[in-house]
């Protein structure tokens, strides 16, 4: 076994391993292209030095962003061969959000999917003087383009076979040079309380997450994964591709991100690690589907999932089911529950993870009821992996034990301090935030966790987001939030409350696909999604929801009032993050008036809020939104 301290020396090791073996697969025009390590090495070394023959240099940074597809990664795995660093943009990042990273990391070169990433980059490219070249893997619509700073994927790998030829070994002599404490990534943060930091990990660090991760998981070169995270967000290499470079598990593409669920189902994936978002809407589509299907099937699922949950509720409580559930539980898995799954995709799912934020039980329940492992994983750009449900103790209120080497301990003010060999190495051009997180080899989370008498980890929120009202009864948003996403009519929530509030507000987005076709079976006349959602009829379903997450809640932290948003939340006006976190702090700015006149004697409340659109321009939007009161 070769040299195996960063990325790209496992890359090489693996080919060394496993030539002929496929490592790859991509669909494309609706037939899945396999790729082999020997192809895989080829993509990168020809990379690599086409990249150097463009005058990349040891310690430039390259930016990347487009969908999750091969050249992503085999142009991030060039140029760390290279001894350059990565950074990562988000698909959906719009301009001024690209000029940031780009600016912030200093990069000079850019790796681009399609001609719409392709135009952000030349939109600011005069404001970008590190910025060399703009590399684009898909040409279509880019044939009519001449700007020199542009040139493509293909072009590259010419380069880098032709400069091959007067520099044999280069390659290998660079990849070889590699250690595990050079920096691999810059990970830029959610930006939940302002503008991204650049979190910067070392191969050693992203290594070290994965294998813990693998320790958990255990995977090997016969399984198979999706890349279905962000390439750009840390996730994807903590629980994915450093995974299949470490195991060999092939890593399957998606043709596009709105066929992920057909495609995912032609996989059959053998692990699969959705955000809490995501297995919401997987839970969402079944409702939806079951209240669509035929009156038959639906009588089914009424009367098998009461057994799907008894059994994950005795499996959760540690009892083993006797012969009458066991036989009871067979006869739902095959009328219900496996035909389910393969619907899913999800039928040769020997592990199923989610991670990044609270998932509300009743989904959790639900999972586990239809006959999915479904465990909680817990980590952070800054600290790496830190905890994850094992086998047999899985319990949906706890994140888990503390993963192998990791040490924890929890601060007087409740925030939990990580100390392990997966830490980043500090935030980008930042000494003092870097200061305020590394201290005495600690890692602060900034979260805010219980640990039970079993060692397992409990979160209860952002410790800045723990809210208490003026009784001094304290609310977990999170925990509220997630709950309240359970339901099938509601998108998404922000809990509001604070020291000088007497009760707890919600701020809710339907959810307009299910509530539309709620409405259009009772034939309840709309026109908008803003006219829809003021309606009197979905705000009553929407409080039946309410009132079921208040049954779960100490009296004095229930939702007393709420309104029904005019509008989705949108990462392009910065309402969320790109992961999907809400920009508690922004929100609540820019919400002030709504959120005030919630605890005012108000009935309704203009709103005129700005709107960004894809492209950069403004507008706004005026109407006038109802408050209302939950009864009981």
């Amino acid at each position: 076994m070769g040299k195996r301290e960063t990325l790209p020396q496992i890359v090489v090791d693996n080919y060394q391993k496993w030539g002929s073996q496929t490592a790859m697969c991509m669909k494309r025009y609706g037939i899945w292209q396999k790729y082999s390590w020997q192809d895989y090495h080829r993509q990168v070394k020809h990379f690599c030095l086409g990249l150097i023959g463009l005058g990349l240099e040891r310690g430039d940074v390259v930016a990347i962003i487009g969908d999750n597809e091969p050249e992503w990664f085999w142009g991030e795995f060039a140029a760390q061969a290279a001894g350059g660093v990565t950074t990562g943009v988000f698909v959906d990042s719009i301009p001024s959000e690209v000029k940031h990273i780009a600016a912030h990391s200093g990069a000079k070169f850019a790796i681009v999917n399609d001609q719409e990433q392709t135009d952000k980059f030349l939109e600011i490219k005069d404001e970008l003087p590190a910025l060399k070249k703009i590399i684009y893997w898909d040409p279509k619509g880019l044939r009519n383009y001449d700007d020199p700073i542009l040139t493509s994927f293909d072009d590259v790998l010419r380069l880098g076979r032709e400069y091959e030829s007067t520099h044999h070994g280069l390659f290998e002599e660079n990849v070889e040079r590699g250690n595990g404490d050079d920096t691999a990534f810059i990970y830029y943060t959610s930006g939940t309380t302002g503008l991204p930091k650049g979190a910067l990990l070392s191969h050693r660090a992203l290594i070290n997450t994965a294998a813990r991760f693998t320790d958990r998981y255990p995977l090997d070169k016969n399984d198979d994964l999706m890349s279905n995270f962000p390439a750009a967000w840390v996730g994807d290499s903590f629980f994915a591709t450093v995974p299949h470079l470490l195991t060999g598990a092939r890593l399957n593409f998606p043709e596009e991100p709105e066929t992920i669920a057909e495609d995912t189902r032609e996989v059959g994936p053998n692990f699969v690690i959705y955000g809490p978002r995501q297995w919401e809407s997987i839970v969402s589509e079944i409702q939806v589907k079951i209240m669509d299907t035929h009156p038959m099937k639906r009588f089914f699922y009424n009367l098998f999932l009461p057994v799907g949950y008894k059994m994950a509720d005795m499996q959760f409580e540690g009892r083993t089911p006797n012969l009458f559930w066991r036989a009871l539980y067979l006869i739902a898995h095959l009328i219900l529950f496996r035909p389910l799954k393969d619907r899913l995709g999800l039928s040769r799912v020997k592990f199923a993870v989610t991670g990044s934020s609270v998932l509300s039980l009743d989904t959790f329940r639900l999972i586990h009821a239809v006959g999915i492992e479904l465990r909680q994983n817990y980590g952070s750009t800054e600290a790496g992996y830190i905890s994850s449900h094992s086998k047999g103790e899985i319990r949906f209120e706890s994140l888990g034990r503390p993963a192998l080497g990791t040490e924890v301990r929890i601060t007087d003010e409740g925030e939990l301090l990580v100390r392990s060999p997966c830490m980043f190495g500090g935030y980008h051009n930042d000494t003092a935030k870097t200061a305020a997180v590394l201290s005495g080899g600690w890692c602060r989370t900034g979260d805010a966790v219980n640990i039970d008498e079993q060692g397992h980890i409990i979160f209860m929120d952002r410790l800045e987001h723990m809210g208490v009202l003026s009784s001094g009864t304290k609310y977990a948003p999170q925990y509220i939030e997630g709950r309240l996403r359970f339901s099938p009519y509601i998108k998404d929530a922000m809990v509001v409350g604070g020291k000088d509030k007497e009760y707890v507000s919600a701020i809710i987005n339907i959810d307009f696909t299910m509530a539309s076709k709620w409405a259009e079976r009772r034939r309840i006349p709309f026109t908008t999604f803003v006219d829809l959602s003021q309606k009197n009829e979905i705000a009553e379903l929407v409080q039946k929801d309410l009132a079921r997450v208040n049954s779960y809640l100490p009296e004095g932290s229930r939702v007393r009032k709420f309104v029904l948003l005019h509008k989705e939340f949108d990462p392009d006006e910065a309402e969320l993050t790109r992961t999907r976190k809400i920009r508690r702090e922004f929100m609540e700015t820019r919400y002030s008036d709504l959120i005030s006149a919630m605890y005012q004697d108000k009935e309704d409340v203009e709103v005129v809020a700005p709107v960004t659109y894809r492209d950069g321009r403004k507008g706004t939007v005026t109407t006038s939104i109802k408050i209302r009161t939950i009864s009981g």
